[in-house]
């Protein structure tokens, strides 16, 4: 019995359901068990800390051009499924053009599991809003969470990121654990790698590497290619 399925018969008793467990090992459509009393307040996850008034900042050269991004914890909350969910707000800028600003929402149960309950993105062309496609939020037209970042992830361990059918269907797997990585903000060790993929999107195959204590520090192959953006500093509150 693969692990994957092993995990999704413990975290049905649990009362969880581990994002994609059903959908990938069961057969079945996916619908995750979400229960308001299984979540704690604050985002802790040492692969996924997300600390209040903290900024992550990336840079990285792209096919498309040079790329900016911050990320931002803001100190707001949105109540989604009756679950008090932190705030990210993500912004990034091409060659110093800002193209996107994104709203996150996520929240840790209590086994330590990060999920990811919607989005709202704005994109922009001309610093003009244009669309807000991709957008989907928890409980809405049928949309559904996932998991962000396991509590104890482990080599193969595959899971939905998000569900809303058509819009957000990304997908992940733990491709490595252990490695060492440098960056332009330090080197970092025990760092997990996961590969990301949308069957939206084929053949757009993206790998992120996560530090602890940190958070996400490089994405790699995000445009179909070899375009890389690190992390290159952190702003506290």
């Amino acid at each position: 019995m693969t692990r994957l399925i092993l995990l999704a018969a413990l975290i049905a008793v649990l009362g969880l359901s581990l994002a994609g467990s059903v959908g990938l090992a069961g057969g079945k459509p996916y619908a995750p068990v979400i229960d308001p009393a299984n979540f704690v307040r604050g985002v802790d996850n040492p692969y996924f800390p997300l600390t209040p008034g903290t900024t992550h900042i990336y840079e990285g050269q792209t096919a498309d051009g040079f790329e900016r991004v911050e990320d931002f914890v803001t100190h707001r909350t949105k109540r989604i499924l009756g679950i008090r969910c932190t705030e990210v707000r993500n912004r990034a800028w091409l060659d110093g053009e800002l193209i996107e600003e994104t709203f996150d929402w996520y929240a840790q149960d209590v086994y330590g599991n990060v999920w990811y309950f919607g989005e709202f993105s704005t994109e922009f062309e001309g610093g003009i809003p244009i669309s807000n496609e991709g957008s989907w939020e928890a409980g809405v037209d049928g949309a559904q969470p996932g998991i962000i970042m396991l509590a104890n992830p482990q080599v193969g361990d595959t899971y939905r990121q998000e569900f809303y059918e058509g819009v957000a269907e990304d997908m992940a797997r733990v491709h490595s654990l252990g490695e060492s990585v440098c960056v332009a903000y330090g080197c970092f060790d025990d760092v997990l790698v996961t590969k990301e993929w949308t069957p939206l999107e084929p053949g757009h195959i993206e790998y992120k590497y996560y530090a602890p204590g940190v958070g996400l520090i490089l994405e790699v192959g995000r445009h179909g290619g070899q375009d890389s953006i690190g992390l290159v500093d952190i702003v506290p509150d």
